[in-house]
C-alpha cells in the first residue's frame, strides 16, 4: 500500500436509471461518445488518472487540485453546449465533486477518507455544475475562485464532522445576500442532546435573548447566504441576541439519528438553550416551530419571557377536520419519497410554491436548494410526517406565557383560520394579521418590515 496526498474527483450521471429508462440505446450510445470525445481526452490533458468506471461515472486522481478544477469545469461547460438543445427531462448532465486529501493506493486502486468526501460532494452538487471542498477552493487562483458560490458547511452521509463547500456552475453565479457584521462573525458551536445527537448552534448579535425553535428545513451556514433567510436574521441579530440552531437530522446537526419526534424536539430545545447560557429567552417559533415553542414554553414557563409565532398551527394536517388536507398530505408524502433527492428541483418545487407563492424565480430556487442541501430524502420525510401529527391545542389552553401570533393572510402552509385558531386558544395572545400571502417574509415587501416593527415592540414591552 501507498499513502499519498491527491486530488480524487468523483463523477456520475444524473438521473441515469430515469434515463436508461426512456432511452437505454440512446443515451448508452450518446454516454460512449462523451467518454471517448470530451471526458478522456479532457482527463488526459489535464494530468489526471481515472481509478475505476461505472456505468454512470468514474472516480479520477489528479496531482493537483487546480488540475482537477480546471478539467471539471472544462467538461460540464463543453456538456452544456453538447446537450443544450435536449429536451430537458431526456439531457445528461453530470454532477462533480472534487476533495483535496490523503489517499490509500493499493492495486491501482483509492480508497481513504479524501475518497469518500469527494463522492459526498458529488452527491450535493447540481447537475452540470462542479462541487469542491474548501480546501480544493483554497488552493484555486483568484480568477478562478470567482466562479464559486459558498455553500457554507454541509453535513453529509457517513462523514461525522461538517464540510465546507464551494459550487460552481456554467449559469452566473447567484448573488449572494450581502452578509451584516454580525452574519460574518457566526461561529457554529455543537450542543449535546440528551439521546447524544450533536446539535449545531450559533449566536449572534447582542440585546434581549431569542432562540429560534426548528422549523421545516434549516442550515445554520446556508441560510446565511441565502437572499430567503439571511436578511431576516440579520436584521434580528441586530435587535436581539439570536441564538439559533439545526433541528437534529438537518443541515450540520447530526442526520442519522434514531429519533425524529416532537418529544426530541422540545428537549432539543432546551439542551440548545442550556449550551448557550440562556436562562432567560423570547422563543420564536415559525410554522411548526409554533407548535414546539408552545408546548416548551408551557413545560419551561420560567425560562420564556415570551413567545413571537409566526405562520404558525396547533394542528398538523392530519389533525385538522379538513379532508383535503389529508389528501395533500398523502400525495406530497409520495412526492418526497419518490423525489427528493431528485436532481429535477421539480419535485422540491411544490413545496416551495405553497411557502412562497409571491417569490420571483431567484428567490424559489434559492428554497429549491436548501431543501436539497438541508437534509436527506428519508430524513424529510421524517419530518413531514411529525408535522403532520401535532396537536398542542390542549396545551395552549393553558399557556401562561405573553404571545404575540403573527399570521400572512394568504397563507397556503398554514390557513389564515389555524393562526386565528392559536390566537383564540392561547390566553390573552395578541393577533397581527400581514396582507401578504408568503408563509416566509422575503426582504422588500411590507410584511417584513411590519413583522420586525411588532416583534420589536412587543419584545421590548415584556422586557420593560
Amino acid at each position: 500500500m501507498e499513502r499519498r496526498l491527491a486530488a480524487i474527483m468523483a463523477a456520475d450521471m444524473a438521473g441515469y436509471s430515469r434515463l436508461i429508462e426512456q432511452d437505454e440505446d440512446g443515451v448508452l450510445a450518446r454516454q460512449k461518445d462523451y467518454r471517448a470525445s470530451l471526458i478522456d481526452p479532457a482527463i488526459s490533458k489535464h494530468d489526471g488518472r481515472i481509478v475505476k468506471t461505472t456505468g454512470d461515472g468514474l472516480l479520477v486522481e489528479f496531482a493537483a487540485s487546480q488540475d482537477a478544477v480546471r478539467c471539471a469545469i472544462a467538461i460540464q461547460t463543453e456538456m452544456r453546449g453538447r446537450e443544450g438543445e435536449t429536451p430537458a427531462e431526456r439531457r445528461i448532465l453530470y454532477r462533480i465533486g472534487i476533495n483535496l486529501g490523503d489517499v490509500v493506493i493499493e492495486d491501482d486502486d483509492v480508497f481513504g477518507d479524501g475518497v469518500n468526501i469527494a463522492a459526498r460532494l458529488e452527491g450535493i452538487a447540481v447537475p452540470g455544475g462542479v462541487c469542491v471542498s474548501g480546501l480544493v477552493h483554497e488552493t484555486l487562483s483568484e480568477r478562478h475562485r470567482q466562479g464559486f458560490q459558498d455553500m457554507g458547511r454541509q453535513r453529509v452521509k457517513n462523514i461525522s464532522r461538517p464540510i465546507r463547500a464551494w459550487q460552481w456552475t456554467p449559469e452566473k453565479p447567484r448573488e449572494e445576500v450581502a452578509l451584516s457584521d454580525a452574519a460574518r462573525q457566526q461561529h457554529v458551536r455543537f450542543a449535546r442532546a440528551a439521546d447524544g445527537t450533536q446539535l449545531a448552534w450559533a449566536s449572534l448579535g447582542r440585546g434581549v435573548p431569542m432562540l429560534k425553535a426548528p422549523h421545516w428545513m434549516n442550515h445554520l451556514d446556508f441560510e446565511w447566504h441565502s437572499r430567503i433567510f439571511g436578511p431576516l436574521y440579520g436584521e434580528l441579530a441586530e435587535r436581539f441576541q439570536l441564538v439559533r440552531f439545526d433541528q437534529r437530522g438537518n443541515g450540520l446537526s447530526d442526520w442519522e439519528v434514531e429519533e425524529i419526534s416532537e418529544n426530541a424536539m422540545i428537549g432539543d430545545i432546551g439542551a440548545v438553550a442550556d449550551a448557550a447560557g440562556l436562562d432567560r429567552f423570547a422563543l420564536l417559533g415559525i410554522s411548526q416551530g409554533s407548535s414546539f415553542s408552545i408546548r416548551y414554553a408551557a413545560e419551561n414557563p420560567e425560562r420564556v419571557s415570551c413567545l413571537i409565532l409566526l405562520g404558525g398551527y396547533l394542528r398538523g394536517r392530519l389533525e385538522r377536520d379538513d379532508p383535503d388536507q389529508r389528501h395533500l398530505y398523502e400525495a406530497l408524502s409520495m412526492t418526497i419519497r419518490d423525489g427528493w433527492g431528485s436532481p429535477n428541483p421539480i419535485f422540491r418545487h411544490f413545496f416551495t410554491s405553497s411557502f412562497m407563492p409571491d417569490a420571483p424565480p431567484e428567490i424559489a430556487s434559492s428554497f429549491d436548494e436548501l431543501q436539497r442541501v438541508a437534509t436527506s430524502p428519508e430524513n424529510a420525510l421524517r419530518i413531514w410526517e411529525m408535522n403532520a401529527r401535532i396537536n398542542t391545542t390542549e396545551v395552549a389552553r393553558g399557556l401562561k406565557v405573553p404571545t404575540l401570533v403573527i399570521h400572512s393572510r394568504g397563507d397556503r402552509v398554514a390557513p389564515l383560520d389555524e393562526g386565528r385558531l392559536m390566537a383564540r386558544t392561547i390566553p390573552d395572545a395578541t393577533f397581527v394579521e400581514l396582507p401578504g400571502n408568503n408563509h416566509i417574509l422575503l426582504e422588500g415587501t411590507p410584511d417584513f418590515e411590519r413583522f420586525l416593527d411588532e416583534i420589536e415592540s412587543f419584545v421590548a414591552g415584556v422586557a420593560g
